[in-house]
């Protein structure tokens, strides 16, 4: 059973894996401040800080990437992940590369996180950052300089479930690309590989009832830990991976979870028993799921293209890329496959 802790309950989420609540963050502080991006910004793009409400009334901070010389009505996207990472990091990277080939990208933080509103910080749910989707493209329906016939989303990661999950409920998602996707809720039901049987499940939610409990006497929430660091001997490769972003140069923010102390523990309750990606076959506009040959979360992304339908789904695998190279690697990462998909589904 510990060890199921550790794979789901105490992680939450992606770096999570192997995580404690005594990461030290050595040396991070020296690393990047709050203000400060993990990319550097197109000089053929403009950034304006703005803010918007989703529909449980959370006030969510974006970043609105614009080509620079544009005019008319352009299309747009919106741009959410990692789970656990901040508009600083891989979204606005994404939402750079997309602006300069000609969209408007806004990349946001989610509800409870980075510069976003919503209290207790750090929690996650299924339901309401799917609606941070929906409250995105309600922000960018409302531009002048966008056409709102012409709106996609791109998710990343743990992002990538809930943007399919969004193009599911939302039809004005005319377009949809999940990147290095993971379902949130089916990780956190069933464990990695779908290992959990009913049992572990079952004593996972006396785990974290319990501490329901304790976080109720304190009136504070546990976090689980971010990436864990330093790396225990033991670490798998997909956890040294998420190290090699989260808590180096490379990819460290002080306002990322995964960076630093991760989420609320308690936070996969509501994934255990909400599962995205059941209309999924009902998408009726254009979905795009990429991965990585050789991603621990491959199978994330495989096993929800089987579930889509029509002739405007596509699966793309990149040989030779791991989960986290589809993070910020500009030479892995197929920004040109991505402008063309929804240059073609978004007119």
């Amino acid at each position: 059973m510990k060890r199921i802790s550790i794979l789901v309950a105490a992680l939450m989420m992606l770096g999570q894996v192997y995580a404690q609540n005594n990461n030290n963050n050595q040396n991070s502080s020296t690393m990047r401040t709050a203000e400060e991006y993990t990319f550097k910004l197109s000089d053929q793009v403009t950034r304006q800080k703005v803010s918007f409400k989703n529909r449980y009334g959370i006030t969510l901070a974006g970043d609105l990437y614009t080509p620079k010389n544009a005019s008319g009505k352009l299309p747009a996207l919106a741009v959410a992940g990692p789970f656990g990472a901040v508009k600083e990091q891989p979204s606005g990277l994404y939402a750079t590369q997309m602006a300069e080939r000609g969209f408007i990208a806004l990349a946001f933080d989610p509800s409870y996180t980075g510069e976003s509103g919503g209290e207790p910080r750090y929690v996650a749910s299924p339901d309401i950052n799917t609606e941070d989707f929906s409250g995105a493209v309600d922000f960018l329906s409302l531009q002048d300089n966008v056409d709102p016939d012409r709106i996609g989303i791109i998710g990343i990661c743990g992002w990538g479930g809930l943007a399919i999950n969004a193009a599911a409920m939302d039809t004005r998602i005319k377009a949809t690309a999940a990147m290095t996707m993971y379902d949130m809720s089916r990780v956190n039901a069933n464990g990695y590989f779908d290992a959990m049987d009913e049992d572990q499940r079952y004593a996972l939610r006396e785990q974290l009832n319990a501490q329901r409990t304790v976080d109720a006497k304190n009136g504070t929430y546990a976090l689980g830990g971010g990436v864990v660091d330093p790396l225990p001997d033991d670490a798998p490769q997909f956890v040294k991976d998420y190290h090699s972003y989260y808590k180096t140069e490379r990819g460290y923010h002080p306002r990322s979870l995964n960076s630093n102390n991760g989420w609320n523990v308690t936070s996969p309750l509501s994934f255990i028993n909400m599962p995205q990606l059941t209309y999924a076959g009902e998408i009726r506009n254009a979905v795009l799921i990429v991965h990585g040959e050789k991603a621990h979360s491959r199978y994330f992304g495989e096993d929800t293209y089987k579930k889509l339908k029509g002739d405007n789904k596509e699966l793309m695998i990149i040989p030779g890329a791991s989960h986290v190279d589809l993070y910020d690697r500009l030479d892995i990462i197929p920004f040109d496959k991505l402008d063309t998909f929804f240059k073609q589904n978004l007119r």
